[in-house]
Parts: structure tokens; C-alpha cells; sequence
């Protein structure tokens, strides 16, 4: 790893090789149509250079939440599908539908809604959810008949193009996955009764595509996995294949020698046990380092790990580092890939009682991202 770029408090490094690398291990791993879903700015990565990397590494296909996101892709180059499935109430498509975006359909009025953005010449191209016991969006069972088959009717009058039918899984349990499966199995068929029967079926995010090949249905949506993060608990990425994207890292910004029973931070959480050297880390809360991870984040400086003492404060927080070298404009490395000696972001989303997941998308706009390719 290089050190910073002179004048540079912080940045976030982003292999794209590394997101097109899992793509092509997770295709042949899974012997399926990837759709690389890139919500949430590319899970933190940026979604333009995400999705250009994941469609390098065999991805057909992209997912997105919201149609502002599939908008903001096409805007930056992004020609391929696009399927977005967190639809504004009231909102009118016709912008989506115009830039080629296809929708995730839950309910019978986004449905009209997707109809009405068509034209003579271009119909809307959706995706139906059905739900199969995550609670949370999709056509209820009690509506799978109905909505299907108005879809059906809106098909065949040149209004809407069904491109596939998806739902999505708890990971709750195996058992949990293989009945919400089975149910998903048993909307596929009532679709099908209603003349409702396209090529894609997507149920199966990172978790399933791996652990429940019975889930792939020959189209799978892998969201963490592409960035190289583990959905498992027990298993880590070098354990699944896959290589972390994202490093995080800082440049010291101060050093301070200071005596035992020296407090450290808001709160004085922390006091020194004995004379020892402050580092201080230009990343706080503001750029995404979660506060709840205070007094326990690692990061590593030169050969040395170490972890947050005291608060993670707004803009910074601060390492003691005992009698270890250090001067201003060292490397400080939060968290990216454990196999080159980095700590993992799994590590951090431990420290602070969450997942993988939120640590690398809560890195906020203050950091820099810088693409490069291993």
C-alpha cells in the first residue's frame, strides 16, 4: 500500500478488479445470471464504477432501490438493464420508462401507474414481487392471481413487457429460505396460469446464491458478495473466494507523547495506564466510523495493530500506540483486505454491533474514493 497522497487527511481505496473478480468467481460458482445490485451508491463504492466493474466480470444485469438511483446510472454511462424495486408512492414513471429502467411491481397501482408511462411504440418493462414471508414489500398471495393477470392483460395490449418474477429471502434459517422458496415456487405457478411466465425468476441474493443452490433459479442478485463481503457469521471472504473492495485509511495527523493517567477524547474514557504516544486519526463519525465502535476498532499503522482509545469523536479519534514509531502522515488502515495484513471491516462491524454491510455504505461523502485495480 502506498502512502497518501500529500495534502490527503482520508480516502477510500476501490478495486474495481477486485468487484469484477468476484463477479466471475460468484458466476461460476452459482452457474447463474448475476444481476450486481448497486443501491446505495454501490454499497458505498460509488455505483457508476461498481456497476461498469460488475458488468466486466459477467453481470447481465443491475438492481437498484430506487428509480433515482437507476436514473443516476444512466447519467453516468450505464447502458445496461436496470431494475429498480422501491417505488415512490404517487410517482409517475414516465422518466423511468423513458431512460429504459425496469420496475419492480408490488402492488396493482404501481402497476397502472407503470402501464400508464408507456407509449405506442415502447412498453414498461417490470419485474413482479411477490411476497413470500419477509413482511416487508410484494403482491400478496391473495393478489397473486389478480395481479398477475392483469399484468397478462397489459402484456398483450403492448402496455407493459413482464421481464422477470423475484421476491426475497430472511436468511433467517434454511428451513425459513426453503419455505419461503417453496412459495415462491407456487406464485411462479399461478403467475404461469394467467399467461404470466418470463425467463427470469430472482429470489436468491449473496447468502442463498451460495448456501441454497436450490434458490438459484439460473438468475441469482448478489449485492455484498460482489464487493467482496462475507454474509456469513462463520465464514470469511478469503473463506468464500472473494476479495474486499474497499480499503479505508488515513494519514496521522498529529503525535503526542504524554504521561501515565493522561485522558484521552471526550469523556476521558480512556486514560493512559502509562507514558505513552498518542496518534491522532482525521475520521470520525461524520465520514461514517461508527461512534459504538469507541474503545474498539482496530486499525493497523505500519506493522502495528492497534484499537481506538477513548470516543470516536465528529471529524477524528485517537490511537495509543505505546512506544510503537510513529510520525505524522503514517498510513492508518481501518479496515480492508485481512489477507494483506488489513483489519476487516467484519472486525469493525463486530466492534460496533452490526454487519459488514452497514460499515463499508455508511463511509460517507468526506471520503475521498479513489479507483484503482489490483
Amino acid at each position: 500500500m502506498t502512502a497518501l497522497p500529500a495534502g490527503v487527511l482520508r480516502e477510500a481505496l476501490v478495486d474495481v478488479g477486485a468487484i469484477a473478480a468476484n463477479v466471475r468467481h460468484l458466476r461460476r460458482l452459482t452457474d447463474s445470471e448475476v444481476i450486481a445490485v448497486v443501491k446505495a451508491d454501490g454499497y458505498g463504492h460509488g455505483a457508476v464504477r461498481a456497476a461498469a466493474a460488475a458488468l466486466e466480470g459477467g453481470a447481465t444485469r443491475l438492481g437498484v432501490a430506487e428509480v433515482g438511483e437507476a436514473l443516476a446510472l444512466r447519467r453516468g454511462g450505464i447502458s445496461a438493464p436496470i431494475v429498480a424495486w422501491l417505488l415512490a408512492p404517487g410517482a409517475s414513471f414516465v422518466e423511468a420508462a423513458g431512460a429504459g429502467v425496469e420496475l419492480g411491481i408490488s402492488t396493482m397501482d404501481q402497476l397502472n401507474r407503470a402501464a400508464a408511462a408507456a407509449t405506442a411504440d415502447r412498453p414498461v418493462g417490470v419485474h413482479l414481487k411477490f411476497e413470500t414471508g419477509l413482511g416487508r414489500n410484494g403482491i400478496p398471495p391473495e393478489d397473486w392471481r389478480m395481479v398477475a393477470a392483469e399484468a397478462a392483460r397489459l402484456e398483450r395490449i403492448g402496455k407493459i413487457r413482464v421481464v422477470g418474477l423475484f421476491s426475497h429471502l430472511s436468511n433467517a434459517s434454511p428451513d425459513d429460505d426453503r419455505a419461503a422458496l417453496a412459495l415462491f415456487h407456487e406464485a411462479i405457478g399461478v403467475a404461469a396460469s394467467v399467461g404470466v411466465a418470463p425467463r427470469l425468476r430472482h429470489i436468491a441474493a449473496t447468502h442463498a446464491a451460495i448456501d441454497l443452490p436450490e434458490a438459484r433459479l439460473g438468475c441469482v442478485r448478489l449485492g455484498i458478495g460482489i464487493y467482496g463481503l462475507s454474509p456469513f457469521a462463520d465464514r470469511s471472504s478469503a473463506d468464500l473466494g472473494l476479495r474486499p473492495a474497499m480499503t479505508v485509511r488515513a494519514a496521522v495527523a498529529a503525535v503526542r507523547r504524554v504521561p501515565a493517567g493522561h485522558g484521552v477524547s471526550y469523556g476521558y474514557d480512556h486514560r493512559t495506564a502509562r507514558e505513552t504516544t498518542l496518534a491522532l486519526v482525521p475520521v470520525g463519525y461524520a465520514d461514517g466510523v461508527p461512534r459504538q465502535a469507541s474503545g474498539l476498532g482496530p486499525v493497523r499503522i505500519g506493522s502495528g495493530r492497534f484499537t481506538v482509545a477513548g470516543r470516536v469523536a465528529m471529524d477524528q479519534f485517537v490511537v495509543d500506540v505505546g512506544d510503537h514509531p510513529v510520525a505524522v502522515g503514517d498510513e492508518v488502515v481501518l479496515f480492508g483486505d485481512p489477507t494483506l495484513g488489513a483489519p476487516a471491516a467484519d472486525e469493525w462491524a463486530d466492534a460496533a454491533g452490526t454487519i459488514n454491510y452497514e460499515i463499508v455504505t455508511r463511509i460517507g461523502p468526506r471520503v475521498p474514493r479513489r479507483q484503482v485495480s489490483a
